[in-house]
Parts: structure tokens; sequence; C-alpha cells
């Protein structure tokens, strides 16, 4: 009888073991499907960090109980190798600096929420400390997303208090008039510059729907010309309920409703990605200058907006992060949504997220020297 339970609890973990890694071998090649049609593979993406944890498990697991049946999750992690990479590079944690070195250029990507105009009878304060923290990292280029603020002086978010408060000599604000927070503020993208911008640009895609934008600039630093992207991709818009429901660690069976609104939006948010991501990488491929782009890309590293944009590109996390790493401040400690990338014009020196909670987006900050 032992020797029974012994054979089906092997045969029941080996079954477990191979069948993690299928799912994250899927989630791992989803650039590889037709995202209209397969759109719902794009689910296991935000599922792979908790793969790669589990194949790990199984690999510690074979080694001191059956060493060979670790070759299973050594195999399916060598498969998929890319995706390991993109979510946990392995590198020991480093202290970033402050100063900038001579010759590097600092980016910074932030959603801010809107300025935290919603909460701004409860905290005033936020606005002020979001702004210091900018002129604190005193970065050259700022991408900020989700900004709501206007040029009219009843505003609450008075945009030219706000430029007379941050250090940069130039910024280019985007966005369109249909989608005004109210009738003193817009709400839309901007970027900051300490560099002269040369040329400003607004792209809306077609159909002409919330969150199909995008803006870039070229900004001169000496004698280069570089163009920056900020890019805020199509978001899940997620309820309260929503997150709540996700955040919940029982989920009954009375929530169907709610899983099948969340399922829905879900991809809803997969679809119209692709299409504002196929519109930006156009884009970017007819640039005649260096690439930087920031933005909040509403995905998960491996998705397919993730690699589509990020084709050819580096990414500063990748390249100079460590561990696991979230932007976003809920439903899971894994989504890392807020990317900066750079062509190979560039070479990134550090990176960092910083952990403040003024907005639901943690801000990312990078250094990065153009190549001569």
């Amino acid at each position: 009888m032992p020797s029974l339970f012994r054979r089906v609890t092997k045969s029941t973990a080996i079954l477990i073991n191979i069948l993690t890694g299928l799912f994250f071998l899927t989630g791992a090649s989803v650039r590889h499907f037709n995202v209209d049609h397969y759109w719902f593979l794009s689910l296991f993406t935000f599922l792979l960090p908790y793969f790669i944890f589990l194949l790990l498990f199984f690999l510690f697991f074979w080694i001191f109980v059956r060493p060979w049946w670790s070759l299973i999750s050594v195999l399916f992690l060598v498969l998929g190798w890319h995706a390991v990479i993109n979510i946990i590079p392995f590198r020991l944690p480093y202290e970033f600096q402050m100063k900038k070195a001579d010759s590097t250029i600092r980016i910074m990507s932030w959603n801010v929420e809107q300025l935290n105009i919603q909460q701004h009878k409860e905290h005033p304060e936020r606005l002020e400390q979001m702004l210091k923290l900018i002129n604190l990292y005193d970065p050259d280029i700022a991408c900020l997303q989700e900004v709501v603020a206007g040029e009219n002086k009843h505003a609450i978010n008075y945009l030219p208090r706000i430029d007379s408060v941050l250090n940069f000599s130039d910024h280019f604000f985007a966005y369109k008039l249909k989608d005004d927070f109210d009738r003193y503020h817009h709400f839309g993208t901007i970027i900051y510059s300490k560099f002269p911008i040369i040329h400003k640009q607004f792209m809306v895609n077609n159909p002409d729907d919330y969150n199909s934008t995008f803006q870039f600039v070229d900004v001169l630093i000496g004698k280069d010309t570089i163009r920056i992207f900020n890019v805020h991709l199509q978001s899940l818009k997620f309820s309260k309920e929503n997150r709540g429901y996700l955040d919940s660690l029982h989920i009954k069976t009375t929530a169907s409703d709610e899983s099948k609104s969340i399922v829905k939006k879900i991809k809803a948010g997969i679809l119209r990605r692709a299409v504002q991501t196929n519109f930006v990488k156009d884009e970017m491929n007819h640039t005649p200058y260096p690439v930087i782009l920031c933005g909040d890309f509403n995905d998960v590293p491996v998705s397919y907006a993730y690699e589509t944009i990020g084709k050819n590109m580096q990414n500063a996390f990748v390249k100079k992060g460590y561990g696991i790493s979230n932007t976003f401040d809920g439903i899971a400690p894994t989504l890392r949504i807020d990317n900066i990338f750079a062509d190979s014009n560039f070479v990134f020196t550090q990176y960092k997220k910083i952990t403040k909670f003024y907005s639901d987006h943690f801000p990312v900050v990078a250094d990065l020297r153009l190549k001569k």
C-alpha cells in the first residue's frame, strides 16, 4: 500500500510539473500567435512569474528526491529562457547613484494617476510631493501618462504653475479635447525635457478611442537628435469591484458574473492594445533618429505589446534591474507594466523603480548613454 501511494504521488507530481511547463511555454510563446484569433493565450503571460516559481520549486524538489526528473523543469526553463530573463534578471541588487555620470541621460516614466486630482480634497499635499519627487531624481526627460492639468487659472492642476516648479526648459502636453477631464482640465500625456524640443508630434489611432493616442518629440542633445516616444496603451478599465474580486483570496462561485466581466475587459484590452501597439511600432520603424520609448503598457513582459514594441529594442529593467519587480500598486505583486526601452544606439548604465505611493503606479528611472 505505501508503495502504491508513492507511485501515485510521484506520477501526480510529474504530471503537474509537465503541465506547469506547458503552460509556461504557452505564455512565453504568445508573440508567435495571431493575437486576434488566440487572444486568450495572452492570459498565460500574466501568470508567467508563478509558472517560473513552480518550475524552480519542482527543480529543487526533484534534485533531492529523484535527480533525473529535475531535467523536466530544466528543459522547459531553457526553452522559455527568453521569458525568464525578461521577468527575472539574474543580477544582484545595487545602489542607484543619484548623481548622474558624465555624458549620461536620465529618463523617467510615470503614470501619475491624474496628478491626484480625484483625491485633492483629502490629500492636497500629494501634488507637491509628486513634483518634488521628480525634481529629486532630476531626469533630463520625463514622460508622464494620465496627466490631468490645464492652462485655465481656475484649474486645480494649473499647468503653468506645475511648469514653474519642475526643472525643465521645455515640454509637450498632448491631449484630445473630447477626453477633457472637465472644463478646466485636459487629460493626456506629457513629455518634459531639459533639452530643446525641435519637433513635436501627436498621433491618433483609428478608430479614435480612449487611449488610442501617443506622442513623440525630437530633442537636440549637443549635435545629436533623438526621438522620445511616450505611450499609454489601452487599460483594462477595472472597476473597484473588479479589483476587490481579484484581490480576494476566496473566490466564490456566486461571483461568476464578476468573472465574466473581468474576462470581457481583459479580452477587449488585449485586442485594442494589439492595434495600438502595431500603430506605435510602425511609427518607430520609420524614425530616422535613435529612439527611446517610455510608457504605461498596461501589459506584462513577454506579452504581445511588450514583444512587438520591444523588438530590436533594449529594456531598462532587463539590462539593469534585478529581482521581481512590479510597477503597478495593486492586484498582483508581479505587474511590471511600465517600461523604458531604447534602441541599440544607447547603453543603459542603471535603473530604479521608486517605491513611493503617490500614484497607483511607481515611477521608473534609468540612466543611459548615447554611443559615439
